[in-house]
């Protein structure tokens, strides 16, 4: 049966309007939330080539339930959906940062060689992104596509998605960690944007969104005249660090440090980068959950 999809719905026009511009096939992480819900039905009003996959982390009681509802929600629009139970690794990075690796992983594992992963980030996110960033001394911002992650909805107001919902008749769950402000991302969401947007008498968020798509852009280019200081055992070659204008050799510390521990501090990659530019013969860099970074036979490693 054809889904219905409504005749006057601005908030989810726009959804549809930003995955016009992709092509499928890909797989879309599926939550059961606002954003991932209407991304898919955003995709299937526009007859697109994807399926759904909802990873079960089983981190929550009932989790196994909300993962059923939202696979239905997604066959309901027409799309075909799958459940991934999976286990967490505990690696030392926290359990947010475990389990957006476990999820990833499993989603790209489910989509193959052939297709891409589309996740539902928004704008709102994206400025979230850019003060996380901020704070740790790292600005930072995603890119619409990395490689084969494809985020479509990155100029998409979360308000969109929320509305897209309603306008679908569709009740999206709400995740319970979305309102624990022990998360810095949820006191960001719910305290300081709100307070920024107080301060100068209006919204934030696409100025921040705007900044972390600019930073993002420039850390795509910088990656590809970087040359590569990487050896076979993924060490880095300080020499050939320390020939690199600084702007260019701290993109590149950060990116791997990134790829290594999901997340880098300011501090922590001023210290790693004077391992390489002010070299003294100084011990490890701490990075915590046991992590450090030392300088070995002239090469960085993680040790």
């Amino acid at each position: 049966m054809e889904p219905f999809w409504p005749r006057r719905s601005p908030h989810f026009l726009a959804c549809r309007r930003a995955v016009r511009g992709w092509t499928g096939p890909a797989v879309i992480g599926l939550s059961g939330g606002a954003d991932s819900l209407a991304l898919v039905a955003a995709a299937a009003a526009e007859r697109l080539d994807v399926t759904a996959l909802v990873v079960d982390h089983g981190l929550q009681e009932g989790s196994a339930q909300v993962a059923r509802r939202a696979a239905q929600q997604a066959r309901n629009f027409g799309v075909p959906a799958e459940i991934a139970t999976i286990q967490i690794t505990h690696t030392g990075k926290g359990t947010e940062a475990d389990a957006r690796q476990a999820r990833y992983a499993a989603l790209f594992d489910h989509a193959g060689p052939d297709r891409d992963v589309w996740t539902a980030h928004t704008a709102d996110d994206q400025a979230e992104t850019l003060l996380l960033g901020a704070l740790r001394g790292n600005p930072a911002g995603m890119s619409p596509r990395a490689g084969r992650l494809v985020r479509p909805l990155l100029h998409v107001r979360r308000a969109d998605t929320a509305g897209a919902c309603a306008e679908l008749g569709v009740a999206p769950w709400q995740d319970p960690m979305n309102k624990d402000e022990r998360y810095r991302r949820v006191a960001l969401r719910t305290r300081v944007i709100p307070l920024l947007e107080e301060i100068v008498g209006g919204e934030v968020v696409p100025a921040l969104a705007g900044t972390a798509d600019r930073i993002a852009q420039a850390a795509a280019q910088l990656q590809r005249i970087t040359p590569a200081t990487s050896t076979d055992s993924g060490a880095l070659d300080c020499a050939e660090l320390a020939a690199l204008a600084p702007v260019v050799r701290r993109a590149v510390l950060a990116e791997w440090v990134v790829e290594k521990r999901g997340e880098v501090k300011g501090a922590h990659l001023a210290a790693i980068e004077a391992l390489v530019t002010n070299w003294r013969g100084q011990g490890a860099v701490q990075l915590g959950g046991g992590a450090r970074v030392a300088r070995r036979d002239g090469k960085l490693v993680f040790v």
